[in-house]
């Protein structure tokens, strides 16, 4: 699985694109691989303050309830109603199937997260693909 280049992830498993101060975040194909198939995407209200490495939401599959983690802090702009009814979209395609959009505090932040390549080396080490 390639990742794309233009994201930066965590050791979470979310990934984040930013575009000037507004970044949209969601997870990994890993993650969606390891979590199995999608049944509910809990996540935050339109307004939330989120703070870079909290939780802000859950995924649960048919296997586990998973905490989804801020990559960066800033506040939420909107948040992927597809998911509400559709939450299998993000085993279908995780890194087109967003969660939420941010307006970022600070962008600084993501000097701090993972290249695609970086992230690849660290699943391959977590025995990921």
């Amino acid at each position: 699985m390639s990742y794309p280049p233009d994201f930066k992830y965590t050791k979470q498993h979310e990934w984040i694109k930013a575009d000037g101060n507004s970044a949209t975040v969601g997870i990994t194909n890993y993650a969606q691989e390891s979590l199995g198939d999608i049944v509910f995407v809990e996540t935050p209200k339109v307004g939330a303050e989120l703070t870079a490495g909290k939780a802000f939401g859950t995924v649960e599959s048919v296997k586990a309830v998973s905490d989804l983690y801020a990559p960066a802090s800033g506040t939420v702009t909107e948040v992927n109603g597809e998911l509400a009814t559709a939450p299998e979209k993000i085993n279908k395609d995780a890194h087109s199937a967003w969660i939420m959009k941010i307006k970022l505090k600070n962008p600084g932040e993501l000097n701090s997260l993972l290249s695609a390549a970086d992230y690849e080396k660290f699943v391959a080490e977590e025995g990921g693909h």
